[in-house]
């Protein structure tokens, strides 16, 4: 019967998360029509799954960095298509890292044929870790911060970044991991829900982020040449806010956030800036799915009587870059980039901004799948992320690479 069907996974079935990798069969026949499937059950026990036909070239062998997709979860050539469009069995869920010490284990298994998958052929395991070969992590609890250090291998010096989730909450640490595992310092900080912070903070202090800066800034493998700050949604504000109104901060990504303070005053030194006014009315609750569709509640910030919740970015000697996607649902991110890169570019200040087409509200490390919807921890509601499988993929691929090369760049 010739050899036995083999999957492969190449350069080695042990990488890090955001490693691209290259999957080949060999030992089919010729033409062959296979089905590939991808498992990944995660901490929760919620099973993803994503599966795509193919057929074996006149060699036997399938390489899917070269051979298309028939059907299934993706269609045509795409490397990372089985990882980039698992998709839950229990709608609504969200895949993210709660343990950063232990890997996502991805089953790649072939069957035979494109109809009923019963004859299991071949199979392997991808170990896709969170925390790179040396890469330390140390919980910090240190005056009022709450938060995760995560240091690279190696005396350094390397650039120190603080890393900023939304406003879910909690202590959020596989950015931070994979960055530090790229070279970078990386403090993960909790701002709300976590601990003995409330879930929603009647006020955030300044004070608190600059606790983390100079935490950051004394560890000696931290380069001194200044901090960079990366925030994904109300993270977003807070790192511009940080850029804005703390020394130190030399460079700062906004993904999918907003030049607006928003939903919580932030409280500086004799200052406060109010949060963007919203309305909660505004809200859209669809009668089939009963998803919330938040894109209304902010007033317009075109309105002059809302520009007092305004971050004065072009205060802030700070180097900026603005990612968003232009089918994000949950909030206007692409217009109120606009408005803050609009603001730096009048004052001369060079700013970079990329929006993605396709891609939604929660761009995060590549080949995480897109999640459309999920449960807000802290809303207890099921909210609207937008974006489409492919185009947010892709744009999650560039994002990551254009963060860590303007990190490189401006620190």
């Amino acid at each position: 019967a010739g050899m036995a069907v083999q999957v492969l996974v190449l350069p080695s079935p042990r990488c890090l998360f955001d490693d691209p990798m290259q999957i080949r069969v060999v030992g089919l026949r010729p033409q062959q029509a296979v089905t590939l499937r991808a498992s990944l059950l995660d901490e929760s026990g919620e099973l993803f799954q994503a599966h795509a036909l193919y057929r074996a070239e006149s060699s036997g062998e399938l390489d899917l960095s070269c051979s298309p997709a028939l059907g299934g979860s993706y269609l045509g050539v795409e490397p990372m298509g089985l990882l980039w469009s698992l998709q839950s069995k229990t709608p609504y869920k969200r895949l993210a890292k709660r343990n950063v010490l232990t890997p996502f284990c991805v089953d790649l298994e072939v069957y035979e044929g494109h109809g009923d998958i019963s004859r299991l052929l071949g199979k392997c395991t991808n170990e896709r870790w969170f925390l790179g070969e040396g890469v330390k992590r140390i919980s910090v609890r240190e005056g009022r911060l709450k938060a995760t250090l995560f240091l690279p291998p190696g005396p350094g010096p390397f650039p120190g970044l603080i890393d900023l989730y939304g406003s879910g909450g909690g202590l959020v640490e596989y950015r931070a991991s994979l960055l530090a595992s790229r070279g970078f310092v990386t403090l993960a900080l909790a701002y709300m829900a976590f601990e003995d912070i409330p879930t929603t903070p009647e006020v955030l202090e300044l004070g608190y982020f600059e606790e983390a800066v100079n935490f950051l800034r004394k560890q000696q493998q931290v380069k001194d040449t200044g901090i960079g700050v990366l925030g994904l949604s109300k993270g977003a504000d807070l790192a511009l806010s940080m850029a804005t109104f703390l020394p130190g901060i030399k460079a700062a990504v906004s993904i999918s956030g907003s030049g607006f303070n928003s939903f919580i005053p932030l409280k500086g030194n004799g200052f406060t800036i109010p949060p963007h006014p919203y309305n909660l009315e505004r809200m859209k609750i669809s009668d089939e799915s009963g998803l919330v569709d938040f894109s209304d509640v902010l007033d317009d910030h075109r309105d002059p009587t809302t520009w007092d919740c305004r971050i004065p970015v072009e205060r802030s000697l700070a180097k900026f870059l603005f990612l968003s996607g232009l089918d994000d649902t949950n909030w206007k991110s692409d217009l109120y980039c606009q408005n803050a890169v609009q603001r730096l570019q009048q004052c001369g200040r060079e700013v970079e901004f990329y929006s993605y087409s396709g891609a939604g509200h929660l761009l995060e490390p590549p080949y995480l799948p897109l999640c459309q919807a999920s449960i807000h921890r802290v809303l207890g509601m099921f909210v609207c992320w937008g974006g489409q499988w492919r185009e947010h993929a892709k744009a999650q691929e560039d994002a990551w690479r254009r963060i860590q090369a303007f990190f490189r760049q401006h620190l």
